[in-house]
């Protein structure tokens, strides 16, 4: 296949069409996992249930996508991974389509779960990219990735919150099992096959997860600041939309959803901080998101009530996790070559754990604290990052 070259001893290196198409899928099933956010507040009133209540589903969305980086991401490193992904966004069409005929929260829950087990092809894809790219532009490849995969988060919510406020909930999820559908098609005709250097079995695969968590240093650390920033991440964006029904702004789900757009800028620094990582130290710009992170709350907090501050807020949110992120799985894809689908499901597993207890986290502290807990909330699970980050730098220092 043309987009992709065979260099020496077997490796590949990607063109610019196979990354952008990496890119894209990335970016378009994990739109999957967002959907819902600005959508809580419709979906609340459809079933007559309370903000506390809805919590659990943004929550059990994001430990589905978890629990499905646990059980499915793994076999990238054994299996033929075209039709892994393939099969993969198969069954994440009909969970979609379980979403969008829920009769009851129950159900509903359920179905979000089942979206967030099978919404895993972005943690089968940037393994892929990385596997297919050369040493030297490793981070830069990446960082595209990983661009496609924040933008299709933020997006998400822009999307879903104009398509809910016009025609309802429901209509947004049967359009994206469509798209899913769609998706699966193309990527069997559009992607190489890529077959795993490792000879693992599935019954070996778990313990060897073990083995990697108790070898890798950088990878533990990592794994939990991520989880930290991706858990403020989430505190801020499942309240928002809670947080502009009320005074000042008086807003619907379909401004909510714009403000994805303002993070798109964010996004944008995801090939910047890449190339840094490819030229610099990895571990030195996840530092500088995490503190650029905290300050984004101090921001939330001090003018949230002020449109400005708030754009500039979200801003600064997205753009210090998206260098967390980017220079974080820099660091840890040049561990172990041979394990990269294993050392990317310990890192996403830990990040989506983090991302579910934000969701969870930052729906408790709106019904109790207000804007103010949110933001505490947020500020706290940064803090947590940076202290992770902060003893992993003394440990380097003092090895």
């Amino acid at each position: 296949m043309e987009d992709v070259k065979v260099a020496v001893q077997g490796h590949h290196s990607l063109s610019n069409k196979l990354v952008l198409v990496l890119a894209i899928t990335a970016g378009m099933v994990v739109a999957n996992i967002y959907y819902n956010q600005p959508l809580l507040a419709d979906i609340g009133r459809g079933f007559h249930v309370e903000v506390r209540q809805l919590g659990i589903i943004s929550m059990l969305t994001q430990l589905g996508y978890a629990v499905g980086m646990f059980l499915f991401v793994p076999l990238g490193d054994m299996r033929e991974r075209r039709r892994l992904i393939v099969t993969t966004l198969a069954f994440v069409t009909l969970s979609l389509l379980a979403t969008t005929f829920s009769q009851s929260v129950l159900w509903l829950a359920v179905a979000s779960f089942a979206v967030g087990v099978t919404s895993v092809v972005p943690q089968m894809v940037v393994p892929l990219a990385a596997n297919l790219a050369p040493a030297e532009e490793r981070g830069r490849v990446v960082g595209i990735v990983m661009s496609g995969l924040l933008v299709g988060i933020l997006l998400a919510r822009t999307v879903s919150g104009f398509i809910g406020g016009v025609f309802g909930w429901r209509v947004m999820y049967g359009l994206a099992s469509v798209l899913m559908l769609v998706l699966a098609v193309s990527l069997r005709v559009l992607l190489p096959n890529s077959y795993p250097q490792s000879p693992l079995t599935y019954r070996s695969l778990f313990p060897s997860l073990g083995r990697l968590i108790r070898t890798e240093p950088v990878l533990r650390e990592a794994a939990l600041m991520g989880s930290m920033q991706f858990g403020a991440f989430s505190v801020f964006w499942t309240t928002l939309v809670f947080f502009l029904e009320r005074p000042p702004y008086h807003f619907g789900s379909e401004v909510a959803g714009l403000f994805g757009l303002v993070g798109v800028a964010g996004a944008m620094i995801a090939p910047v901080a890449g190339r840094i990582s490819d030229r610099k130290s990895p571990a030195l710009v996840t530092g500088v998101g995490a503190i650029v992170t905290f300050f984004s709350f101090l921001v939330f907090w001090l003018w949230g009530h002020s449109l400005w501050g708030l754009i500039m807020g979200v801003i600064l949110l997205d753009l210090g996790v998206q260098s967390s992120q980017i220079s974080n799985q820099a660091r840890i894809y040049s561990l172990r070559p041979d394990a990269r689908n294993r050392i990317n499901t310990i890192y996403m597993v830990t990040y989506f754990i983090g991302g579910a207890i934000g969701s969870s986290v930052g729906a408790n502290a709106w019904a109790i604290w207000g804007w103010n807990g949110v933001c505490a909330s947020g500020a706290i699970m940064v803090l947590i990052g940076i202290a992770v980050w902060t003893l992993g730098r003394i440990r380097r220092v003092t090895n």
